[in-house]
């Protein structure tokens, strides 16, 4: 029989339904709402209620009726609110967006050549920081204090007070001190990384550019040895024909020391606009390893020997693929840079 103590249990009930998922408020409305629901059932049963009282109750059931609509509404909105919070920003099922491929940078390319090369070689690879001290930049390279490398018109000097200066690294002969300095003998390593110099920027100089340095000390080191080594790095990066001349040269960490040329890869020593009619292509520099170099680093020069090389990896590259301003390496122009997609 339909009371109204009935119709107020049903509104307390329908204030406390609650769905997770669609099937269940699917659910819930047939409870309420179907041909053989509760609300339909009284509709059903509100026949038999005496006329005096029909008004009364067919307006607190309409009301339910109502409420249970309303109810049932209010939860799929809720449910729909919480799938679209919590499903992803885009349809995963859609096809994705064609994205662009990069490549590897000239610079890079060079770099892990030079790099694989020595690894052939047994050299391992060091690195180190670039800011760096005096000591480890040039006091312990047997640079003197008059040289002028040390003067700010070629060096950028981070904290230039005191005995032993801050500064950014003009080469990184500066790792080759730290390998010695904590490696045990013998040491066979390249140094690659990122030096500063306070030059002028033009088509052949930068303030900032890349080297990769060579170290090998051991017992009975000769410079035979060294031209042997440099023959063979040649070769692999140039190819199979390439020669090499080495003329003398100084610096303060090598004696005796060399400047490295190779042959010309582009007219093979015939003379060319690139080698300037020359036939041959300066790469580097080298030498033996000073014994004060040695000493500094705590390593007998009366036992052991070494030598030591370095070269510019923009300098490689231009030889390499004929780049002819050094400033192309900098500019991140797409252009550019899309020329080396193919280089593997």
């Amino acid at each position: 029989m339909i009371s109204q103590e009935t119709i107020e249990q049903m509104m307390q009930s329908l204030k406390e339904m609650k769905a997770a998922k669609e099937q269940e408020i699917e659910e819930q409305r047939v409870k309420w709402l179907g041909k053989k629901g509760e609300i339909t059932r009284l509709f059903e049963e509100f026949r038999t209620v005496s006329p005096e009282l029909k008004k009364e109750y067919g307006q607190k059931l309409n009301a339910l009726k109502v409420a249970a609509q309303q109810r049932i509404d209010a939860m799929r909105e809720e449910l729909s609110q919480i799938i679209e919070a919590t499903k992803p920003a885009s349809d995963l099922t859609m096809p994705g967006d064609v994205m662009e491929l990069g490549s590897r940078h000239p610079i890079s390319i060079t770099r892990e050549e030079i790099i694989s090369i020595f690894r052939k070689f047994g050299y391992s690879v060091a690195e180190g920081p670039e800011i760096e001290d005096d000591w480890h930049v040039f006091s312990a390279l047997n640079f003197p204090p008059e040289h002028p490398a040390r003067d700010m018109q070629d060096t950028f000097f981070v904290s230039p007070g005191g005995d032993n200066p801050i500064l950014l690294r003009t080469h990184t002969s500066s790792v080759q001190v730290r390998t010695m300095e904590r490696s045990d003998l013998p040491i066979r390593v390249i140094c690659p990384g990122r030096v500063f110099r306070n030059e002028a920027i033009s088509a052949r100089a930068h303030c900032i550019f890349h080297q990769v340095e060579g170290l090998y000390i051991d017992k009975n080191v000769s410079f035979a040895d060294l031209k042997q080594a440099i023959l063979l790095f040649a070769r692999e990066m140039f190819g199979p024909d390439t020669q090499i001349r080495m003329r003398p040269s100084y610096f303060p960490f090598t004696e005796p020391s060399a400047e490295v040329d190779v042959s010309c890869n582009i007219c093979h020593g015939k003379g060319c606009n690139i080698c300037k009619g020359t036939g041959w292509l300066e790469i580097l520099g080298c030498g033996m390893v000073d014994p004060n170099v040695l000493r500094a680093s705590g390593i007998d020069p009366e036992v052991y020997s070494g030598f030591a090389f370095g070269m510019g990896i923009e300098r490689i590259a231009m030889l390499k693929w004929q780049v002819k301003d050094l400033r192309h390496y900098f500019e991140n122009d797409l252009r550019f840079l899309r020329e080396f997609e193919t280089v593997v």
